[in-house]
C-alpha cells in the first residue's frame, strides 16, 4: 500500500534523477515546501515521459489519457493509491492548486502527439501556456507570494525557461 510519505519519496527521487535544476532550486525551500515541488515535478515528468515515449507502452495517447483520467478521478476522491499521484493529489488539495492548470498542461502534452512545428509565434504561445506558463502558476501556491501580482511574472518565467 502506498503511503503519503513513500509517495513523496518517490517524487523526490524522480526529481533528483531527472530534474536537477528543479531539485537544487527546491533545496533552498523549507522541507514542507520542497515536497510539493517534487510532487509537481513528478507529475509533469511522468506525463512528459509518456509523450516522449520513455514509458513502457506503445499506446502513448491511451497511456496519457489513462494517466489524466486517473489523476482527475483521484483528485476528486481526495486520495490516490498510485505511487506518484498520491503525493500530487495531496499537494494539489493542500495548496488549493487550480485543477485547470493540470487540464491545460495535459492539453499541451497531447498537442505534442500531433503538432511538430508551430507556424506562428502565437501558435507556439498557445502551446506554451500549458507546457510552461502553467508551471509558474502551479508553483505560486508553493511559494506563497505576498501579492497576486506575481501571477504574470511567474507565467512569463515559465515561458522564458522553455524558450531558452
Amino acid at each position: 500500500m502506498t503511503t503519503i510519505e513513500s509517495s513523496y519519496r518517490t517524487c523526490r527521487k524522480l526529481n533528483f534523477r531527472f530534474g536537477s535544476t528543479y531539485f537544487w532550486a527546491a533545496s533552498v525551500l523549507p522541507a514542507d515546501k520542497r515536497r510539493h515541488v517534487h510532487a509537481l515535478y513528478a507529475f509533469c515528468r511522468y506525463a512528459d515521459d509518456i509523450v516522449d515515449g520513455h514509458s513502457y507502452t506503445a499506446d502513448r495517447v491511451g497511456a496519457l489519457n489513462h494517466f489524466a483520467e486517473q489523476f482527475f478521478a483521484d483528485l476528486e476522491r481526495g486520495h490516490s493509491d498510485d505511487e506518484v499521484l498520491a503525493a500530487v493529489v495531496k499537494s494539489v488539495r493542500d495548496l488549493s492548486i487550480d485543477p485547470t492548470c493540470f487540464h491545460r498542461f495535459l492539453h499541451s502534452m497531447k498537442m505534442d502527439f500531433t503538432i511538430g512545428k508551430y507556424e506562428t509565434f502565437d501558435d507556439l504561445m498557445r502551446y506554451m501556456d500549458g507546457s510552461a506558463a502553467v508551471i509558474g502558476e502551479m508553483m505560486l501556491p508553493v511559494l506563497q507570494p505576498k501579492s497576486a501580482e506575481a501571477l504574470e511574472p511567474a507565467r512569463k518565467l515559465g515561458i522564458a525557461f522553455q524558450l531558452t
